[in-house]
């Protein structure tokens, strides 16, 4: 997990071989399966991560709360 901070985004976590993308928010840590390299690579590099966390992986992937 890397630490970020924008928005609500504190960490970040991708893993390209069970294409798993891990997030910590304030509200608990949630993981979002299917996520391919080439999203987890445009949300790291975005100049906003949490508007394109919300746009493009937080309503198009399932989320499993972990925390």
């Amino acid at each position: 997990m890397k630490r970020v901070n924008s928005g609500n985004l504190r960490a970040v976590g991708y893993d390209e071989k069970a294409r798993v993308l891990q997030v910590e928010l304030p509200s608990g840590t949630f993981q979002y399966s299917g996520v391919s390299p080439e999203i987890a690579r445009r949300l790291l590099s975005s100049s906003s991560m949490w508007s394109y966390f919300r746009d493009n992986i937080e309503e198009e992937f399932t989320a499993r709360r972990l925390r």
